[in-house]
């Protein structure tokens, strides 16, 4: 058993807190962020039970844009 280290996309969604991993499609949510993430690890370590991780897993590429917005 080893250790990997993943990404957590967090959002809020009216009052919870929506927890994201791209690197394997798993999703959770929670009443706190802490809450999110718990439950986004518990979510990502059962579906890698099932389906375990490829020879090679990249990291996403993170960035942020602009967009114009008529308010």
């Amino acid at each position: 058993m080893f250790t990997k280290v993943f990404t957590a996309v967090i959002h809020k969604e009216g009052n919870i807190y929506v927890a994201d991993c791209p690197e394997v499609s798993t999703v959770s949510q929670g009443c706190s962020i802490e809450e999110a993430v718990a439950n986004l690890k518990e979510a990502t370590e059962l579906y890698l039970e099932e389906f375990p991780l490829p020879e090679e897993i990249s990291k996403p590429l993170t960035t942020t844009f602009e967009v114009a917005v008529n308010a």
